[in-house]
């Protein structure tokens, strides 16, 4: 057997000429021995092949698509065998590449590895580490989510800040005049492509001119020369072994990579942040505002550029390697300062963690929905007519002008005082809503009427002259409220007014009461002259009809203080109406694979 296998390796070398290959591969000289300072390198070509192997499965499963991508990720991170593994992988392994990279161009500069003869693989390595970042940059865009949307978004619009040829630059990177499926399927092209080809060429001479050149040891040697084998390798290996590691702990920790809520181009994403490793530049531009932002963008990161490309030659001068020390050393303190001030100025913005909470909502709920099924018209047709999303932001953009929920604007951001004169419609319809409403003391707090003509009108007035003095009064007051709850229909208290059914009925039967109950002033089931009308009030058909025209005869004809008619004025249509009528009664679709959410 043993013969067998020198004979088939005899005859496998005499044809391909491995033994040499491998014998130059494995046997180079490492001059000073084996040190822990020169694995980065390797660590990069390793980590790169898996990023090349991993990218390829998720292409088996990728659909570059506007109305399929963000679908084809939702597949592979939710129901293929494995996916959210791979998918995480192939993300922090790109963030730990970034990573890698600076801390082998700071290896590579300490030791003067930029030196002649070395200054082309220099020049090789600084294209490497641009280009790694191109596919970082391009990747982020691909799961066709919302932070993705518009965060690319903006970086292509500081290529068009580019003199002379910015604006043809963005059009051909976009692939038009607006962001749409073309701008994805180049950037696939690119991701997927062009920037892998491009690295590999380039590592394909980096590694050659590596190997012409040899190691640059750090003078005077500590040690004896070894080989690359086994000493350096088995540094690599570990250096491998453990950087995979830190990965999978990560990738297992957050169950794969994050997916967003679809892409939707109508619904700017105030949450929208690059990446970690892009956050200094974000933050940079802060500095430049107006017309100046090309000074941040473009002018300032290309002399940059300019100067790590001539590092070799201001090496040469005598002073020239402490000179690039110092730069890179300026600008990483530079960087890693920008990247916390950006932290933190994110961190104390009230406005930012409120559209970060939402945009992880909806997240989360742009899952659920999908769990049930995805129609072919895409996941942002569900998210479009969902009321459990759509619902705040309808609120906040048509209603928080007036109204609160919970005191905010229906999305979470704080609303200024002077801004509020409706009522607060958090638990709209609800026992514990009407309980403070039907209240002489409550009634004229901004939760409710406070701040409206009503205060002054012939409710307000009533409340104050039926104060209840015993405990019968009080009694008879809370069968009222049960009763015209019931009338809510609200699904949330369904159980509790089939239990309190005897109360209900009580506080019905004095509602009806023409000469001291509810129907003296009100219409209330066949009884009664008056509005707003009470049967049916704050169910969801009452609450539609309402919203779309308040100044019906319905509700408060001539009476109604400033609320606009949306459906008769065309400013929401008929599903919006339901929309936000669904979510201020706390009723929306739950997703039969879903766990129900709440307020």
């Amino acid at each position: 057997m043993a013969q067998r296998l020198d004979e088939m390796r005899t005859w496998l070398d005499q044809r391909t000429g491995y033994k040499g290959l491998l014998h130059e591969v494995l046997f180079e000289n490492v001059p000073g021995g084996a040190r822990w300072r020169y694995v980065w390198g390797s660590t990069l070509t390793f980590f790169f092949v898996v990023q090349v192997i991993t990218g390829t499965f998720l292409w088996m499963s990728y659909s570059p698509s506007s109305q399929t991508a963000w679908e084809s990720v939702y597949f592979i991170q939710n129901q293929m065998w494995g996916g959210w593994f791979l998918r995480g992988l192939h993300h922090f392994v790109a963030q730990a590449m970034t990573i890698l990279l600076v801390l082998h161009l700071m290896q590579v500069i300490i030791d003067g590895a930029y030196k002649a003869p070395r200054e082309v693989n220099f020049w090789f390595g600084v294209l490497l580490l641009l280009f790694i970042l191109a596919l970082s940059l391009t990747g982020y865009l691909l799961p066709w989510d919302q932070n993705g949307y518009w965060s690319t978004a903006v970086s292509t619009n500081l290529v068009g800040m580019s003199p002379l040829v910015g604006q043809s630059m963005q059009t051909v990177v976009v692939g038009g005049a607006a962001y749409g499926h073309h701008t994805l399927t180049r950037f696939f092209a690119l991701h997927a492509g062009l920037i892998p080809g491009m690295i590999i060429l380039l590592i394909v001479g980096h590694v050659y001119l590596f190997r012409r050149h040899g190691i640059t040891p750090k003078l005077p040697p500590k040690g004896p020369d070894e080989g690359f084998w086994p000493e350096q390798v088995l540094r690599d290996v570990v250096a491998c072994l453990a950087v995979l590691a830190v990965i999978v702990f990560f990738v297992v920790r957050e169950h794969g990579a994050p997916l967003g809520a679809p892409a939707d181009p109508a619904e700017q994403f105030a949450a929208a942040r690059p990446e970690w490793y892009f956050l200094f530049l974000f933050q940079f531009l802060k500095y430049f505002p107006g017309k100046t932002e090309i000074i941040g963008a473009i002018i300032l990161p290309t002399l940059v550029l300019l100067v790590l490309f001539a590092m070799p030659v201001l090496g040469k001068w005598r002073l020239g390697h402490r000179f690039n020390l110092g730069f890179m050393g300026v600008m990483l303190v530079g960087i890693v300062l920008l990247t916390g001030q950006a932290l933190a100025a994110d961190r104390n913005d009230p406005e930012f963690q409120v559209a970060k909470a939402t945009s992880r909502r909806d997240a989360a709920r742009a899952a659920e929905l999908a769990g049930d099924g995805i129609p072919i018209t895409g996941a942002l047709t569900l998210m479009r007519e969902d009321a459990y999303t759509q619902g705040p932001r309808l609120f906040s953009r048509n209603c928080a002008s007036c109204h609160r929920f919970d005191g905010h604007d229906g999305l979470g951001n704080a609303l200024p005082k002077d801004s509020i004169s409706g009522s607060d419609l958090k638990g709209f319809g609800s026992r514990a809503w009407l309980t403070g409403f039907l209240h002489a003391d409550s009634i004229l707090t901004t939760r409710y009427w406070g701040g409206t003509i009503h205060s002054e009108g012939d409710m307000a007035m009533w409340l104050s002259d039926h104060m209840p003095e015993t405990e019968e009064d009080l009694a008879l007051r809370e069968n009222v409220v049960m009763a015209l709850s019931a009338e809510a229909k609200l699904k949330s208290q369904s159980v509790i007014d089939a239990r309190d059914s005897v109360r209900i009925a009580a506080g019905i039967q004095f509602m009806r009461n023409t000469s001291d109950g509810c129907a003296q002033c009100h219409v209330f089931q066949d009884v009664g002259t008056d509005s707003p009308e009470l049967t049916g009030w704050g169910s969801r058909e009452w609450m539609v009809a309402f919203v779309s025209d308040p100044t019906h005869s319905r509700f408060f004809g001539r009476d109604n203080d400033r609320m606009p008619s949306f459906g008769t004025e065309k400013s929401m249509t008929q599903k919006e109406i339901e929309m936000v009528v669904d979510w201020i009664r706390g009723e929306w679709y739950i997703p039969k694979r879903g766990a129900a959410l709440k307020h």
